[in-house]
């Protein structure tokens, strides 16, 4: 008979071989039930995949071990649109790699703590008439799968245009991360992303999903972002960093975005000075076009507020985007301004500015100021020059305008300047111009060469007093006569005008021919 001692140690060592062997038979059986109800191999995943987003599913190579936890591997993963066989892929994956656990596997649906892609490119269409038309109620696909966390580096998003001829939009995503993907629910996501124009870095997270397989535009996304150190000179004819923050929700064809934008350093590549340029906005982004409706902007650079409203929209050929825009300015400074336009470091004029102007600026090669048409009016009101030599020829023509030519009271004497004008290739013409200090009235058109500074104006100035006025003496004596000669409505003079030369150097001359020409 065996002694009790023999058969405790017997006991013993048969326990530790069940508590050594039932995980080991556990995990069999597990395995057997996987392999045998619903084995996880190629086709399982294929079969999945086309039921769970409704599409057609290519996949090169597939590897599955299963101890001591799951992890899967596969290759050549292409995801496509039945119905759309002539677009790209959706999306297609160079490798990924999966892992789970046994207990996370015996859950419906099944779970995978983690999925890593490498070579992701995901590709959405353009919207198709359909969805324009009509928003077709989907039965939501029961899950089969839910992926904790996927990981995805250097991915692309590849956005197509609705124009077969004009290449997609592409961003190149540096790290994506997305959790709870599969649920028929939305994912949670964080991203890190180059724009391409302008260049900048993108930071972003939020909600995305559930993805909408009939029609992606209509996939619902949701969350914030920041846009960093963003290049302007990426777009031709712009300079400074920008960087901007601000939400976003709706679906991928209509994002609702507020934000603001924060540009020190903002220039128009006209004059090459920087100036502080700051806006607060509301726009609805369609994010498969890229089409932008603005509604408002409220800019502010430097002293001055400007609100504009309108649209941004694509190019029907080539690439590029039209700007089209009601702008209001006011109120403002105009030296603000002509610090952008301007080749000076200390602006000529300033002033309190009111602008009402349609802005029209199409796409293409050549700088913004021969890209840019405007079309609107303006009032100036109690501006002076800055130059001291111009400053002395206003104050001038006040004195002689009133008739006071010796008084030297009449100093900082300030003027109002009113009209319309049309912008178009870098020339500015204004078919009405009006310019006004105590004692003269200058009523002008012409026009103003941007890149050149040229003058090109024609008028008539109106002076209070009478030409025999202007001066003192025995001048004002011998000028008697020619107050007949240069007057008319009851004015006391009324001079034509020409102005040409540039800006730093105009030169005024009294069309004579005109005044003889009146007079007969």
């Amino acid at each position: 008979m065996p002694s009790p001692g023999l058969i405790t140690r017997r006991r013993v060592l048969w326990l530790i071989s069940v508590a050594l062997g039932l995980p080991i038979l556990l995990t069999a059986i597990a395995a057997y039930y996987f392999w045998r109800h619903s084995p996880i191999n190629r086709e399982w995943v294929v079969r999945t995949l086309e039921k769970h987003y409704q599409c057609d599913v290519a996949l090169k190579s597939f590897s599955a071990s299963f101890y001591p936890t799951v992890n899967l591997s596969g290759e050549g993963l292409v995801l496509r649109r039945r119905e759309r066989p002539d677009l790209p892929p959706i999306a297609t994956v160079e490798k990924f790699s999966a892992s789970g656990l046994w207990p996370e596997l015996l859950r419906q649906p099944r779970h995978f703590g983690r999925i890593r892609l490498d070579g992701l490119v995901i590709v959405v269409p353009p919207r198709s008439k359909r969805s324009e038309t009509k928003k077709q109620e989907k039965t939501a696909v029961a899950a089969a799968f839910i992926l904790d966390e996927i990981l995805a580096d250097d991915a692309t998003l590849s956005i197509l245009s609705s124009d077969p001829a004009k290449p997609p939009h592409e961003f190149l995503i540096h790290k994506l991360r997305m959790q709870s993907v599969g649920a028929n629910q939305p994912m949670s996501f964080q991203v890190a992303l180059t724009n391409p124009v302008p260049v900048g870095e993108i930071q972003s997270r939020g909600k995305f999903g559930p993805w909408n397989t009939d029609e992606p535009s209509l996939t619902p996304v949701s969350g914030s972002y920041t846009f960093s150190n963003a290049d302007l000179s990426t777009i031709h004819g712009l300079g400074g960093r920008l960087s901007s923050r601000g939400a976003y929700e709706g679906v991928l064809g209509e994002i609702r975005v507020r934000g603001e934008t924060d540009t020190p350093d903002f220039d128009l590549g006209i004059s090459g000075n920087k100036v502080p340029l700051k806006t607060q906005f509301s726009a609805v982004v369609d994010g498969v076009s890229g089409d932008t409706i603005l509604d408002p902007v409220n800019a502010q650079l430097q002293g001055s507020k400007i609100v504009a409203r309108g649209r941004v929209t694509s190019v029907p050929e080539g690439k590029g985007r039209y700007i089209l825009l009601d702008v209001t300015v006011g109120p403002a400074r105009l030296e603000d301004l002509l610090r952008l336009a301007v080749k000076s470091s200390t602006p000529s004029i300033t002033g309190a500015l009111n602008v009402q102007t349609k802005f029209d600026l199409h796409p293409g090669e050549e700088t913004v100021v021969k890209r840019l048409k405007l079309d609107g009016s303006f009032t100036l009101r109690s501006a002076h020059f800055t130059d001291p030599d111009t400053e002395a020829k206003i104050n001038s023509l006040s004195r002689h305008g009133q008739g006071k030519p010796r008084d030297q009271t009449v100093q900082n004497t300030v003027f109002d300047l009113q009209g319309r004008f049309a912008l178009a290739k870098s020339e500015a013409n204004f078919s009405s111009l009006s310019f006004s200090l105590p004692g003269a009235a200058l009523q002008l058109q012409g026009g103003f060469g941007l890149a050149t500074q040229a003058l090109d104006f024609h008028g008539t100035l109106r002076l209070q007093a009478k030409v025999s006025q202007l001066t003192t003496g025995i001048k004002s004596l011998l000028l008697k006569p020619v107050d007949r000669l240069f007057a008319r409505d009851g004015a006391g003079t009324v001079v034509p005008l020409e102005i040409n030369g540039t800006r730093e150097h105009p030169s005024f001359h009294v069309e004579f021919g005109k005044v003889l020409k009146r007079q007969d």
